[in-house]
């Protein structure tokens, strides 16, 4: 029984530190998917500019 506790005692632990690691790698992907981003948007210049004329139009008949 007491092997039982300690194993809930140690993923207790882990899950604040699994908490902190899952933030640490959402914001790298985040990184790593803007600077993607940012580089296709270069290579394909045509393409990321009606990219942002879409989004324009999708906000402008946006409703709030």
């Amino acid at each position: 029984m007491r092997g039982e506790s300690d194993v809930r005692g140690e993923s207790g632990v882990q899950g604040v530190e699994s908490d902190a690691a899952r933030r640490r790698r959402r914001a790298q992907f985040l990184r790593e998917l803007h600077e993607a981003r940012e580089l296709r948007d270069r290579v394909q210049p045509r393409r990321a500019r009606a990219a942002r004329m879409r989004q324009v139009m999708r906000m402008r008949t946006f409703r709030w």
